[in-house]
């Protein structure tokens, strides 16, 4: 069976994440290609190794220009902080590798449309890491809407709500423009952006009502790394900077289909640790997804009799019947937030392969759309007025 070798460029908590997830996939999963964890590369001397022997890699750098030109790297996997997306998906571009990144695909909406034409000009496969599709639940949602479940879709409620950014964190890179972007918005909308997306089938033409804050206006630098959560393992020190991005932003859409929505981001929404997800209602149904309860999907058949019409809560664990479920445990023996990774490992893997993936990846040009509408509600939300998304380019 032929094999893929990989380069991971970055470390920390998504160099974790992503890591486990190539080396689990062949445990349990059988895809048409063999991922080889060829080369892990990080920032700090000593470190990588440290990191690539851990997790399994065979070779360890802190030199990602040479890493992604190695002539024997065929997927280039990019986890690092945000401003670092662009230039190093175009260097191994450049070099005529597929590119797999987290996400936003980048900083900026300029630097995320030249990722596109590069890609498309060098032909190269491109993967985003947008991994709450492949939740069985989740890609059970996009079936039920395809097949007409829902009807037409009238209204869509999307949230993402976190509560790890009080006063104590430092002044990691998530606050910081020039690392990340954006804050709350671009980590938390880009994920719930993607998802209606994807379970729609429908884009989002227009962003109005955008209001953005932040709360907690400087921070205490920190001193040292992190050590692999979102912010686990950081210190402060005594001097402060300024937050240079949102803590959260809301706002208002439409969809293509007609639908009309709303969108919630907030790293300061107490009792809320990981809380994404969406509310569709339709003419014939409804659905609600949350990923605390990551298993579940709710289900409101609207088309049976009304005596016997409410909400059912399927457990999405059944092989054969939810997708990625036939792979891991027996009925209820649920899965956890890794798993979505291993389930996205496994359909690159298949492309890569030249099949198809169980549910749509999004590629470079896909995220792109999501790209768009994070832009025009930083437009909105600065000008205070509805943006087009044809305005967004």
């Amino acid at each position: 069976m032929r094999e893929i070798n990989v380069a991971l460029i970055g470390e920390g908590f998504m160099g974790r994440t992503h890591s486990n997830a190539w080396s689990q996939v062949t445990k349990f999963f059988k895809p048409s290609v063999l991922p080889v964890m060829h080369t892990s590369c990080g920032r700090r001397q000593g470190h990588p190794k440290i990191f690539s022997n851990h997790w399994g890699w065979t070779h360890a750098s802190t030199n990602w220009e040479h890493t992604v030109r190695l002539p024997e790297i065929d997927l280039v996997d990019i986890v690092t902080p945000n401003f670092m997306h662009a230039p190093v998906a175009m260097a191994a571009i450049e070099a005529g590798k597929n590119v797999s990144c987290e996400k936003p695909i980048a900083g900026t909406l300029a630097e995320a449309r030249a990722m596109v034409e590069a890609a498309e000009q060098a032909r190269v496969q491109t993967f985003v890491w947008y991994n709450y599709r492949r939740c069985p639940a989740v890609a059970l949602a996009h079936k039920l809407v395809k097949d007409s479940a829902l009807g037409t879709i009238r209204h869509v409620r999307a949230f993402y709500l976190q509560d790890w950014a009080d006063e104590s964190i430092p002044l990691v890179w998530r606050f910081q423009k020039e690392g990340a972007g954006s804050g709350a918005h671009g980590d938390l909308n880009a994920h719930i952006i993607d998802m209606t997306r994807f379970v729609t089938g429908e884009e989002i033409t227009e962003i109005s009502g955008a209001v953005a804050e932040t709360f907690i206006k400087q921070r205490k630098k920190m001193t040292g790394t992190a050590a692999g959560g979102i912010a686990a393992g950081v210190h402060a020190g005594e001097s402060t900077g300024p937050v240079t991005v949102d803590d959260t932003l809301l706002f208002l859409a439409r969809f293509s289909g007609g639908a009309v929505a709303s969108f919630e981001a907030a790293r300061q929404a107490t009792g809320n640790q990981n809380r994404n997800g969406f509310e569709l209602n339709g003419t014939k149904g409804s659905l609600k997804f949350d990923f605390e309860r990551m298993n579940e999907l709710q289900y409101y058949d609207a088309t049976r009799p009304r005596a016997v019409q409410g909400w059912t809560t399927i457990m999405c664990t059944h092989g054969g019947d939810h997708p990625y479920a036939e792979h891991w445990w027996p009925d209820a023996h649920t899965l956890g937030y890794e798993h979505g990774f291993i389930n996205q490992a496994y359909d690159i893997l298949q492309v890569l392969g030249g099949h198809e993936p169980t549910v749509p990846l999004p590629d470079f040009h896909d995220a792109y759309q999501t790209q768009r509408v994070l832009e025009a509600a930083l437009v909105s939300a600065a000008e205070h007025r509805p943006v087009a998304l044809s305005e967004v380019r």
